[in-house]
C-alpha cells in the first residue's frame, strides 16, 4: 500500500469518525441548552422577541418522500413547547402569537441559502392577536429593526396541521374587531355531505377536497356592524400545492346581511381561488355596499342562491363570477349570471339577468321611491296601496346616491316577462340595458309592453357632479284605451289608442328635483275614447271626476280626440295645445303646472257644439298643490261659442308637431287627424258689418 493511499484512507476514516461523533453528539445533546442562542437568533431574524419557554428536543429522521439521495439525508425533527412571539411596540396585546406545542421537520441544506423549508408543521393550541392601524401598519408584517427592511429569510411551508386555537383580529381600516375560535369536530365530516356532490371534481384527475375536521365560530364587529357566525374547515392546510382544494363552510351574519357558503379555497396561502355555493339574504341590497364596495340600490328584502367562482390572483385584478343564481327581491324573482372585476381605474359589475315577474313596488327604489312592505308581511297588499301625501307633496324626494356611482362601473342587461304595477294593469316584456361609466348612468334601451302597445326610450343620468343632471326620452305607441282601463265598462266598447312623446332634461338628485328644473316637451294624442265620471273614479283622478261631472254630468261622452303639446321650462309646464274634442264640446285647458313648488294654476274652458246647451255657464279652474288641488267654477260667463277654435287656429306649429304622433288606427280614420288639420288652418276673419 502506497503512502498516498494510506493518507487518503486515514483522512476518510477521520471524517467518518468525525461524522459519527457529530451524530452521537447531536443525538445525545440536550437542546434546551441551545434555547438562549435559538431565541436570540430567531428574535434577530424576525425583529421581534421570540422565546421557546418549554422543553425543546430534536430527533433525526429520514424523509423517504424526498426521493433520490435526499431520502438518505436525515432531517432534524423539532419538538418545541410553549412558544411565544412578541408583538409590535405599538400593538395592544402583549404577544403576537403563542403556541402550546409545535412539531416540524427542517430541511438542512436550504438553510445555507437563508431558506427555512418545512414540509409539514403541526400546531397545538395556536393563538394570535392580529392588529392593523388606520395608517396601514400591521403587526403581522415583520421587519429588521436595524434597517427597517423585510427579513432576508424566506419561510417555505408545504402543509400546516392545527389543533384548536384562537385568533383575535382588530383592523381600524376595516372597522373590524373579531375573535375566531377553532375546535376539532371529533369526527371528520365528508366534503360532499356539506358542500354537495356538485362541487366534487368530476374529471378523476383533480385532487378531491379533504374532509371537514374542525369547527369554528366568530363574533365581534366588521365594518362597524355586529358580526356572528360559525362553520367548518379542513384539518390540513396545503400551502404549496395550488391544486389542492381546502374545504370551507360558513354561516355568517353581518348587520342585516346573512351569508352562507360551502365549497373550497384553492391555494389558500395566496388566496388563489374560490369555488363556493353562496347564499345571501338581507333587508336591502344597499347594505352590501360597505361590505363589498358594490353599488346597489335600496330594495325590499332579498335572497339569492348561486355558484360563486373567484379568481383572486388574476393579473388584472380579482374576478368574481356568480353563476346560475336564483334570487328574489320583495316578491320579484331574478335569475342569471353576474361578474364583478376588481380592476383599474374602478371595479366593474357586468351581467345578464332575467325575471319571470317583477313588481313595480320592488323596483321603486331604482327611481327614488322608497321601498315599502316585505315579502313576508301579511299586510303586503295594504302596503302596496298609495300613501296619502303629507303637505300636498307627491313627487318622490328620496335622493339618488350618486356618490357611489363613481366608485364602480357596470354593464348589466335585464329582460323580464311580466311586470306588475297593480292587479289591473300588468306590464310585460321589459328590456333594459344599464351602463354605469365614470359616474354616468345610462338606460339604453329601456322598453316594455303596456296595454297592447309599448313604451321605449333612453334615460341618461350624470352623477359626476354634486348636482346630478338627467335627460329622459320616452315614446309611447299604440297603448289601447280599453286595456289601460280594464275595469271601465265603457272603455271596452272603444278601439281608441294613446300615443305620446316625452323629452325633458333637468338637474337634481331626486325625481322631484329633476322635474322641478326640467326643460323639454311632452306630447300626447288620444283618439276614439270615452270619458265619464265613473272612468275618472276608476283612474283615481278626483280633479278629473269633478270636471267631468260639471261638464257632462254622469253621462258617457265620446272623445273624438285628445291632443296635448306641453312645454316644460325650468320646471314649469305650459300647454301650447291642450284640447279634448268630444261629441258635445271642444274643451281647452290653459295655465301652468309648477313642478318645483308642486303648484297648479289651470283653467278648463268648454266650447259647446251645435245647439246643446251646457248647464255650466263659466270656465272651471284648478288651483293649489298637486297633492291638495282646489277645483271650482269661475264667476265670469263662458266665452262666446267658437272662440276656442279661433284661438286654436293660430297655433300652427304645435298642431303640426302633433301630427307625427298619429299612427295607423284600428278604425278607417284616426279622429285626431281632422282636428289637427283644422287647427293648422289660419282663422277666418269675420265678415265686415253691413255686408
Amino acid at each position: 500500500m502506497t503512502r498516498t493511499r494510506k493518507i487518503a484512507i486515514g483522512i476518510v476514516g477521520a471524517l467518518a469518525l468525525l461524522v459519527l461523533v457529530l451524530v452521537v453528539f447531536i443525538a445525545t445533546f440536550d437542546w434546551n441548552r441551545a434555547k438562549p442562542m435559538i431565541n436570540e437568533r430567531a428574535s434577530a431574524a424576525i425583529g421581534r422577541p421570540f422565546a421557546i419557554n418549554g422543553d425543546l428536543s430534536v430527533k433525526w429522521q429520514r424523509e423517504p418522500a424526498e426521493g433520490g439521495w435526499r431520502a438518505w439525508l436525515p432531517w432534524p425533527h423539532f419538538i418545541a413547547n410553549d412558544i411565544s412571539v412578541g408583538n409590535a411596540p405599538w400593538a395592544k396585546a402583549p404577544t403576537f402569537a403563542t403556541l402550546k406545542r409545535g412539531e416540524f421537520s427542517l430541511a438542512p441544506l436550504p438553510l445555507l441559502r437563508q431558506r427555512v423549508v418545512i414540509r409539514r408543521i403541526q400546531l397545538t393550541e395556536p393563538a394570535a392577536d392580529l392588529q392593523r392601524l388606520a395608517d396601514g401598519r400591521a403587526n403581522w408584517e415583520f421587519t429588521l429593526p436595524e434597517s427597517g427592511e423585510p427579513s432576508p429569510w424566506v419561510l417555505d411551508i408545504n402543509e400546516i396541521g392545527f389543533d384548536k386555537g384562537r385568533v383575535a383580529y382588530v383592523d381600524e381600516m376595516l372597522q373590524a374587531d373579531l375573535t375566531v375560535l377553532v375546535d376539532p369536530l371529533g369526527k371528520p365530516v365528508p366534503f360532499a355531505d356539506v358542500a354537495g356532490a356538485a362541487f366534487a371534481p368530476q374529471d378523476g384527475q383533480s385532487p378531491a377536497p379533504r374532509d371537514y375536521v374542525f369547527g369554528w365560530s366568530v363574533e365581534g364587529k366588521y365594518k362597524g356592524l355586529p358580526t356572528k357566525g360559525e362553520g367548518k374547515v379542513g384539518g390540513m392546510l396545503a400551502l404549496q400545492d395550488p391544486k389542492q382544494p381546502f374545504p370551507v363552510q360558513a354561516d355568517v351574519a353581518v348587520g342585516g346581511t346573512k351569508a352562507s357558503v360551502a365549497g373550497t379555497v384553492t391555494d389558500p396561502a395566496h388566496l388563489g381561488a374560490l369555488d363556493l355555493r353562496l347564499k345571501l339574504a338581507g333587508s336591502s341590497m344597499a347594505q352590501l355596499y360597505p361590505l363589498t364596495g358594490v353599488t346597489l340600490p335600496d330594495t325590499p328584502p332579498y335572497s339569492t342562491d348561486g355558484h360563486l367562482v373567484a379568481k383572486l390572483q388574476n393579473p388584472g385584478g380579482a374576478v368574481f363570477d356568480y353563476k346560475d343564481f336564483n334570487g328574489k327581491v320583495g316578491n320579484s324573482d331574478l335569475h342569471g349570471d353576474i361578474s364583478f372585476a376588481l380592476g383599474a381605474p374602478r371595479p366593474k359589475l357586468t351581467g345578464k339577468l332575467s325575471s319571470k315577474q317583477l313588481r313595480m313596488v320592488d323596483l321603486g327604489p331604482l327611481i327614488g321611491v322608497p321601498a315599502t312592505g316585505t315579502a313576508a308581511a301579511p299586510a303586503d297588499k295594504a302596503k302596496d296601496a298609495p300613501v296619502k301625501p303629507k303637505g300636498g307633496k307627491v313627487l318622490p324626494t328620496q335622493a339618488f346616491r350618486t356618490d357611489r356611482w363613481r366608485d364602480m362601473d357596470a354593464d348589466v342587461a335585464l329582460d323580464a316577462g311580466r311586470i306588475i304595477h297593480d292587479s289591473k294593469l300588468p306590464l310585460s316584456d321589459l328590456s333594459v340595458h344599464v351602463v354605469l361609466q365614470d359616474g354616468k348612468l345610462t338606460l339604453d334601451p329601456f322598453r316594455f309592453g303596456m296595454a297592447g302597445g309599448n313604451i321605449n326610450g333612453t334615460i341618461n343620468l350624470d352623477g359626476t357632479n354634486e348636482a346630478m343632471t338627467g335627460r329622459v326620452d320616452l315614446h309611447a305607441r299604440r297603448l289601447r284605451l280599453k286595456q289601460l282601463f280594464p275595469s271601465a265598462e265603457a272603455m271596452q266598447k272603444t278601439l281608441g289608442e294613446l300615443n305620446g312623446d316625452l323629452a325633458v332634461s333637468g338637474t337634481g338628485n331626486s325625481v322631484a328635483a329633476l322635474l322641478g328644473t326640467s326643460t323639454g316637451d311632452v306630447k300626447m294624442l288620444v283618439n276614439d275614447g270615452v270619458i265619464s265620471r265613473s272612468l275618472m273614479e276608476i283612474a283615481g283622478l278626483n280633479v278629473g271626476n269633478y270636471i267631468v261631472s260639471k261638464l257632462f254630468g254622469d253621462d258617457e261622452v265620446k272623445i273624438n280626440c285628445g291632443a296635448a303639446d306641453l312645454a316644460m321650462k325650468n320646471g314649469v309646464m305650459t300647454p301650447r295645445v291642450f284640447v279634448f274634442d268630444t261629441e258635445n264640446a271642444l274643451i281647452t285647458i290653459t295655465g301652468t303646472a309648477d313642478f318645483k313648488d308642486e303648484k297648479i294654476d289651470m283653467d278648463v274652458t268648454p266650447d259647446s257644439k251645435g245647439f246643446r246647451i251646457f248647464s255650466l255657464r263659466s270656465p272651471l279652474y284648478v288651483r293649489g298643490t298637486f297633492g291638495n288641488p282646489d277645483v271650482g267654477v269661475h264667476v265670469g260667463p263662458l266665452a262666446a261659442r267658437g272662440a276656442g277654435m279661433v284661438a286654436l287656429g293660430v297655433l300652427l306649429t304645435p298642431a303640426a308637431g302633433l301630427l307625427a304622433l298619429i299612427a295607423p288606427s284600428t278604425n278607417d280614420e284616426n279622429a285626431c287627424g281632422p282636428l289637427l288639420e283644422q287647427m293648422r288652418k289660419p282663422p277666418t276673419a269675420p265678415a265686415p258689418k253691413g255686408k
